[in-house]
């Protein structure tokens, strides 16, 4: 059974009115290789005629993001001409690449009615060889994405990426990187195995769980060693868990707003592309 090295706690960061948990990085985690960021966004109600999602047009270079609509939708637009809304249990997949501008604001809908939203967006690393690779963008609705029923139903996996239980992800990365996010019930119990040489990514969204023999909840980044290969989740009240490993790409990490690349020249060199409309 796989150690856990220390459990972390979210950090609050709101984003003007988006009431913001950044898991990845805190003061006391800054990555687990990939795995560069989380925010967790919400849980919050939006009133009516609201403003909606801050996230106006950004650049990025050098990673992918991955991004879970759990409430509310995210309307998604971009400098390669993508175009989406991606509603409740949807996923959108973006490898920024060599350079995307993108948009990621709430639907018409959504402003003019308010609801529910809580959405959680994941960055990856990309090794070098692939930094400049060219970006693409993939938005899925949530009858597009596969999902596993285990124990007696108390358990519900949402594949995302690589395979799980036999079961192909919806998206298929640039790199060998499991996703999955798990949805337990009380008394749930999911038991896997993972290479050691992997790294695992392991974030409570919500609910309280016990992971290899201790309890983590809600807003906790779980942090494993790499000495064994055996997980097993049960969870103690209704849980969902932000679930995925991959192997380290073990390369320097250079990041300064939102790019991520291997030196300084290459950041400074992002800057000067984007602002010589590049991307």
């Amino acid at each position: 059974m796989r150690t856990i090295k220390k459990i972390h706690l979210a950090e609050n960061a709101p984003i003007a009115d988006l009431v913001t948990y950044r898991a990845l990085p805190t003061n006391s985690i800054d990555h687990i290789d990939p795995f560069l960021f989380l925010n967790h966004h919400g849980y919050q109600v939006y009133p009516k005629n609201n403003r909606g999602l801050p996230f106006g047009p950004h650049p990025h270079r050098g990673f992918e993001t991955v991004t879970f609509i759990l409430q509310g939708d995210l309307s998604h637009n971009d400098s390669g001409g993508s175009e989406s809304i991606i509603k409740e249990g949807g996923v959108q997949w973006m490898t920024a690449g060599k350079g995307l501008i993108h948009a990621e604001v709430s639907s018409p809908e959504f402003m003019k009615n308010g609801g529910p939203l809580e959405i959680l967006q994941l960055w990856v690393n990309l090794p070098a060889k692939l930094k400049m690779t060219a970006p693409k963008y993939t938005g899925l609705q949530k009858n597009e994405i596969p999902e596993i029923s285990l124990d007696n139903g108390k358990v519900t996996i949402q594949v995302i990426s690589g395979n799980w239980e036999d079961t192909k992800g919806a998206f298929s990365p640039l790199v060998d990187i499991q996703l999955a996010t798990i949805f337990l019930k009380p008394g749930g119990t999911y038991n896997t195995s993972i290479n050691p040489a992997r790294n695992i990514f392991f974030y409570v969204v919500k609910g309280k769980v016990m992971v290899n023999g201790h309890e983590a909840q809600i807003h906790q980044l779980v942090e494993f060693n790499n000495d064994g290969d055996a997980i097993k989740i049960e969870a103690s009240e209704d849980s969902i868990i932000l679930f995925g490993h991959a192997l380290p790409l073990n390369e320097p990490i250079v990041a300064q707003g939102p790019f991520v690349m291997n030196t300084e020249t290459e950041i400074r060199q992002a800057y000067q592309d984007y602002r010589n409309g590049k991307f």
